[in-house]
């Protein structure tokens, strides 16, 4: 069928009803990549949903596969998913009420169109949703997720959906293909891109915060949002952040909103990785995530009351324990500050170390320290080859990455919430990227990641030459103000962190701020925490600079690094 929009663009859409003749509630999934698959897509059977008496209605977003119009990601979610839910209340066969729900982008598509406040609309369910399309989908830290933003143009927007036949799509193919290479040499895709996806171009020339972005920000609509809410996640997935700040800022608008954490990567939702099985408990089909949609809508959508209490809002899986546990909110309350200061090589509770110390990092653009598994959503994603608990040894012999290390653990450690690096860097001229790991290290050596972030220093001025003419205002963009490189606050915020840093005063020390992300984990007896610190992390992120440089990473005395977590109590 065909469901028209304000602006007369034809939208095309599949509908699934139940056998009755009466009037159902419709749910309501708005995707990109292709309505012709299962119908709840990857995560949800859409049959289910039908069978217990919902209108299941999947549609083609604007100017992708049957639908007309030009596709530009996420520009006109917000309207034609309020639009489409308006046309669907008003159908002969609904009762009047609907819900929207999908992964990845579909959920961030269902948010943006709540904030639109269609009429009829009664509850969403995004999940593996984002928060924003700049900070969190586009860049982290300033950093520019390449590895993802580049397979996901190449793979899942322009070989199939974008209409393309002959040359182009075999130029498209031979791209995915060589899509390591691409890594390596992003300019390389540069005319294809231009061609075939121009929005990718305008991604690039605009950054974090600037006002192109707020058509796609759920996170500037939350006082919008007034329908119940249920997130879903993974405590892997490159969208992570995301999701929690859509939970805290929904919910402090007093909605009555739920969030769900598993140990799973964007694409791999079974609770097993190659090098990390996390027992049947964990896979997203045992939790039954079909049957938590079916409860938000039935309390939500269709008014019916629990059959029970109603669940704790906050549902996480502690991966290291491997157990889900419920929790009356996040950030889960109950936690204190644990931190851990660098000495040396060494991380160590207590007060910061009085002496001194520094280690020089060299970073070499033609061989950068290389992404090994986390928060990724590279061409292995599928198969979780490169995503997820990786062992981080082969990385940590690199003489390029810093491991500091703590005592094996006497007593298990719960850490529940945004776990944060604050360390002191002079980098070099050219511009730093400073990475941090947090890695969970294992009585027999292996080193298993939890979680990682970046933060991206921006190059420092030349030295004036006298007699010049200086430069024009930079701050004459439209866009607002850079920040200046200020003392980061160490105490994580509710946020998924800031863009860039400014430029740091040349030669000196810079405190900076890297969000290594959640995690909720139990560090048990005789496990170490460790810490990384390089210069990259590559595909996942850019190279920056595109040159060889020294950055110098300072612990102890005036500087003193250290490594904050979110410790639970008696956990």
């Amino acid at each position: 069928m065909k469901i028209p929009v304000r602006d007369g663009v034809l939208l095309s859409a599949d509908l699934y009803r139940p056998d009755t003749e009466g009037e159902v509630p419709v749910l309501i999934r708005r995707t990109p990549y292709g309505k012709a698959g299962s119908p709840g897509g990857a995560s949800v059977d859409g049959l289910r949903l039908v069978r217990s008496g919902y209108a299941l209605l999947v549609q083609d977003v604007r100017g992708r596969f049957a639908s007309g119009g030009t596709f530009e990601p996420y520009w006109n979610e917000a309207r034609d998913g309020a639009d489409t839910v308006a046309w669907a209340v008003r159908q002969p066969w609904c009762d009047g009420s609907a819900g929207l729900f999908g992964r990845s982008y579909e959920g961030m598509a269902a948010l943006l169109a709540a904030a639109e406040r269609p009429p009829g609309l009664r509850a969403v369910a995004p999940h593996v949703a984002g928060s924003g399309f700049d900070e969190g989908w586009t860049r982290q830290g300033g950093a520019l997720q390449l590895g993802f933003l580049l397979y996901w143009v190449l793979y899942d927007l322009l070989l199939d959906g974008a209409g393309l036949s002959g040359p182009e799509l075999a130029e498209v193919a031979g791209a995915v293909d060589r899509i390591d290479e691409l890594y390596r040499d992003p300019d390389a895709a540069a005319g294809l891109l231009d061609r075939l996806a121009p929005y990718y171009r305008q991604w690039l020339a605009h950054p974090t915060g600037h006002p192109y972005w707020k058509r796609a920000a759920p996170r500037d609509a939350y006082a919008e949002i007034d329908i119940p809410v249920l997130n879903l996640t993974g405590w892997y997935d490159i969208f992570l952040a995301g999701a929690l700040e859509n939970y805290r800022g929904i919910r402090e608008q007093g909605v009555d909103t739920r969030l769900v954490v598993g140990p799973w990567s964007h694409c791999v939702t079974g609770g097993t990785f190659p090098q990390r099985r996390y027992g049947l408990a964990a896979d997203e089909q045992r939790l039954d995530v079909t049957g938590l949609h079916l409860d938000h809508f039935d309390r939500h959508v269709r008014g019916r009351p629990a059959a029970g209490p109603a669940p704790e809002p906050v549902r996480l899986f502690l991966t290291g324990a491997d157990e889900w546990r419920a929790f009356p909110d996040w950030p889960v309350p109950g936690t204190d500050a644990y931190v851990l200061h660098l000495d040396g090589r060494r991380l160590v509770a207590g007060p910061a170390p009085e002496a001194p110390g520094s280690d020089v990092i060299r970073h070499d653009p033609a061989d950068p320290v290389p992404t090994a598994g986390g928060a990724t959503a590279l061409p292995g994603q599928f198969t979780g080859g490169d995503c997820g608990p990786l062992d981080q040894r082969e990385v940590e012999r690199r003489d390029d990455v810093l491991c500091f290390t703590g005592a094996p653990l006497t007593a298990p450690l719960t850490v529940v919430g945004d776990t944060v690096l604050t360390v002191y860097v002079t980098p070099d001229a050219a511009g730093a990227d400073v990475t941090g790991k947090l890695v969970d290290v294992w009585p027999d050596g292996r080193a298993e990641l939890l979680c990682d972030g970046i933060h991206r220093l921006a190059p420092q001025p030349a030295a004036p030459v006298p007699g010049a003419t200086p430069d024009p205002d930079p701050k004459a963009d439209t866009g607002p103000d850079p920040k200046p490189d200020t003392v980061p606050d160490p105490v994580p915020d509710t946020g998924p962190g800031p863009g860039a840093g400014g430029v740091p005063a040349p030669g000196r020390p810079t405190e900076v701020t890297v969000r290594l992300g959640a995690i909720g984990h139990v560090f048990r007896t005789g496990h170490r925490v460790r810490l990384e610190v390089a210069a990259a992390n590559t595909p996942r992120f850019d190279v920056h600079p595109r040159m060889v440089a020294h950055h110098t990473v300072h612990h102890g005395g005036a500087h003193p690094s250290h490594l904050l977590l979110p410790r639970l109590a008696g956990g």
